[in-house]
């Protein structure tokens, strides 16, 4: 929201300076986003009137003008569309700076100037560019134009959090600022007009859940010309709005004072009797902008003898609309509730101040206040008779503030200091809460415009941003702090999990007892303790492999109708030894069924050695291993297939096996389908690289795609570490992209592609850089590896 600093100090005027105003704003929750000084450097420019014009004799566009200056006569050339006879605006004179420029006597075209008649935006004031700024017609001629106006002003756009509704107006805030100095609120001069007018309107709520209170009020025979007061005007734009007209102007003046929103309907349009409820299915409405919108129940609606005239809350309706000839209005305001409004304005795309605030809540006690301050404004502005305040409420439906109790130890445990009685009771009274003090602490009644306090701790909250969070001492938590566990040179278990069910496998736990007979069938009863006392005779020795158990929970899960089954888990496998039992922490995982969940965007597979594979390569690559780092030997234990296993190794060390099971072992487990399994020492996998930052090159890459026919026996790991070797420190990754087998290759051959991605960390590479890059890798290839160049 923003907010005029001139305007604010009219509510509360705090002894400090615009840096200190800010450091305070931030401190009680209403960060400053930014602060606008506008009008600063206008020395030199004054009230000026046009006596006379004459066109330029070498310009179309130009007028040569006679200006009163306040005492003397100046002849200043403009090109502004509006400038004429009578009209009062800026004179930049001699001397004086707009900007970057100095004002300076010129001659335009042949004609001389002594001054620059000015536009807003030349000012620094708003935007419009289109002619000069217009100022009243009583303004005084000579005088200095920051005077005037009222400047240097700032602008201050206040974020404010979604709770603190009450803070999206003036005196929203000044109340804040007031209660944060401990200075008074200067009170608003919001004086009941008296009604001089009969004439009344029929008010219903059809939906008083939705609308517990509605207002409205008549004036007539207002002046349809009478422009709004240049103050009124000037503050508008500085709070972000355009000055439109009057009556426009005034409804908008009042939302951003008091916080209500307020909409006026041209009276004659208007039949009777204006009621609220929500639409119905197939209604339409066209808005003030013109557009034409479907409705549905959702909806609330003003109507006029129960046809739509305005959408509730969020856009005026266009037939009833005020204009330039209106002279009877039908000043609206109500209290909407904010449940009734959420969302619907984004429904039509439609953000409005309105909208805006009646979505976090607005005071239910405002809307009578909201018409005595408007009228006020426009009968001094524009005339007119106005009437009585007409208005319908459903009490029960209004919300209700309810007393919250607030104990002094309360504070003193959540905020860790001790706030004198006094200034919680200061601070509290300030904010506009009822308190009352009781052996405890005190019980204080929320006012109705702050929606959000319902319990103790946002009393506690309102104590602790007024008194001053920089009054709450940094202490750092006391007690004995226990040191890492685990090295950083070492994988946490955890990562493992999400890795795990990142790619689709579900934790299991299965139990470490087992049956010998279970682990004879695999061929793992070798080394099995028995236990003393088993509680049956399928649970009579610990488990030496953690994948006994998981292929039953897959059994049992299959036996369920369930076709595509991933578990994995981490545990403990068991020998006997020498001296002591040995345990060894491993991490297993079982798969059968397809290789992805049935879907629509890819074909339905069976999973195979590779699919496993490449989830045992993605526990690796948390331990920021390469390809290198571990290798995948054909073949396994005889509980494997013997043509789709493999023994994985790191550094020369078994860490573990996977691949599919046997086709003895399914039979005798009675599996119906492929199963696929890995088991491995979470010894050989934990081991990680400790990160290491590195410069980014600054330099690009270069891309070279090769294709070569290899022995089928020949591994991708070692095409990698012989390329890499071959090609060094430049070779930044190497990807494979195609693999292709063929009668035309020959038996036992198979192409691989792969791309070379080049980068040298101080240097650009040239293409014969990059040339005798892959020279270097199809040599090494040839030699380590059988290769060919595939042409």
């Amino acid at each position: 929201m923003k907010i005029s600093e001139n305007w604010l100090r009219e509510r509360v005027a705090p002894s400090v300076g615009r840096e200190q105003l800010i450091e305070r704003f931030d401190m009680i929750g209403h960060e400053v986003e930014s602060a606008e000084t506008i009008g600063a450097g206008l020395d030199g420019i004054v009230v000026a009137q046009i006596v006379a014009c004459a066109k330029h004799p070498e310009a179309d566009r130009l007028q040569v003008c006679e200006v009163d200056a306040g005492g003397e006569r100046l002849q200043i050339v403009c090109g502004a569309p509006n400038a004429r006879p009578g009209l009062k605006a800026p004179l930049a004179t001699v001397g004086a700076r707009i900007g970057e420029l100095t004002i300076k006597p010129a001659k335009l075209r042949g004609v001389e100037s002594f001054g620059m008649l000015c536009s807003a935006k030349e000012l620094g004031l708003d935007a419009d560019a289109s002619g000069l700024l217009e100022l009243p017609a009583d303004a005084p001629v000579g005088r200095a134009l920051a005077e005037y106006l009222g400047l240097p002003d700032t602008v201050f756009d206040l974020g404010l959090t979604p709770n603190r509704a009450d803070c999206l107006s003036v005196e929203g805030v000044a109340r804040d600022v007031a209660a944060a100095f401990a200075l008074p609120l200067a009170p608003l001069d919001v004086a009941p007009v008296a009604a001089q007018s009969p004439r009344r309107i029929e008010l219903r709520l059809g939906a008083p859940a939705d609308c517990p209170r509605y207002c409205g009020r008549y004036i007539e025979g207002i002046d349809p010309g009478a422009p709004s007061p240049l103050w009124l005007r000037e503050r508008l734009r500085r709070c972000g709005l355009r000055p439109i007209s009057l009556l426009v102007d005034v409804t908008n003046y009042v939302m951003l004072e008091l916080g209500q929103p307020l909409h006026a309907f041209d009276a004659d349009t208007l039949t009777g009797p204006v009621g609220v409820r929500r639409a119905r299915g197939g209604e339409t409405l066209r808005l003030l902008d013109g557009r034409e919108v479907a409705l549905d129940e959702t909806f609330l609606l003003i109507t006029d003898a129960d046809r739509p005239a305005a959408l509730a809350g969020l856009m005026g309706g266009w037939d009833t609309r005020v204009h330039d000839a209106t002279r009877s209005v039908f000043l609206e305001a109500a209290h909407f509730a904010p449940a009734a409004l959420a969302g619907r304005a984004r429904r039509l795309g439609l953000h409005t101040d309105a909208a805006h605030r009646f979505e976090r809540g607005v005071d239910p006690e405002l809307p009578r206040r909201a018409l005595e301050r408007a009228t006020r404004l426009i009968v001094e502005a524009a005339g007119g008779t106005p009437g009585e305040i007409l208005e319908t409420t459903s009490t029960a439906d209004l919300p209700v503030r309810h007393p919250v109790r607030l104990r002094r130890a309360r504070i003193a445990r959540v905020l860790g200091i001790e706030v004198p009685d006094a200034e919680v009771t200061r601070i509290l009274s300030a904010l506009g809460l009822q308190v009352r003090a009781d052996d405890e602490g005190w019980i204080a009644t929320p006012p109705s415009h702050r929606f959000d306090i319902a319990i103790e701790e946002d009393l506690i909250e309102e104590v602790a941003r007024i008194h001053g969070y920089e009054h709450i001492p940094d202490r750092a938590p006391g007690g004995q702090l226990a040191g890492p566990t685990l090295r950083e040179d070492r994988l946490a278990l955890r990562p493992l999990r999400e890795q795990m069910a990142a790619r689709g496998y579900l934790e299991a736990i299965t139990y470490a007892f087992v049956g010998r007979e279970q682990l004879a069938d695999w061929g793992l009863d070798e080394g099995a303790i028995a236990l003393a006392n088993p509680l049956s005779a399928d649970l009579a020795v610990m488990r030496t492999s953690l994948l006994p158990g998981l292929v039953s929970a897959l059994a049992g899960n299959r036996s369920r109708q369930q076709a595509r089954v991933r578990l994995f888990e981490i545990g403990r496998a068991y020998h006997a030894g020498a001296e002591r039992p040995r345990e060894t922490a491993r991490i297993a995982a079982v798969a059968d069924g397809t290789a992805f969940a049935e879907q629509w965007g890819e074909a339905a597979r069976p999973l195979d050695y590779f699919d496993l594979k490449g989830d045992v390569e993605s526990l690796f690559a948390l331990a920021g291993a390469d390809a290198a780092a571990f290798t995948f030997r054909a073949g396994g234990p005889a509980w494997l297939h013997p043509g789709r296993s493999a023994t994985v190794e790191r550094a020369g060390a078994v860490v573990g096996h996977l691949g599919a099971l046997h086709p003895q072992l399914q039979k005798r487990l009675d599996l119906d389908a492929d199963v696929y399994v890995f088991e491995l020492d979470l010894d050989g996998v934990a081991p990680r690289a400790v990160p290491k930052a590195a410069e980014v090159s600054r330099y690009p890459s270069l891309r070279r795609d090769i294709a070569v026919v290899v022995p089928e026996s020949v591994t991708w790991a070692q095409i990698h570490a012989t390329v890499r070797d071959a090609v060094g420190a430049e070779l930044n990754e190497l990807v494979l992209f195609d693999r292709y087998v063929g009668h035309n290759l020959g038996t036992g051959m198979k192409s691989l592609a792969m791309g070379l991605i080049l980068q040298d960390r101080y240097r650009t590479l040239t293409d014969q850089d990059a040339d005798l890059c892959v020279t270097r890798a199809v040599a090494a290839l040839e030699r380590g590896c059988n290769a060919t160049l595939r042409g």
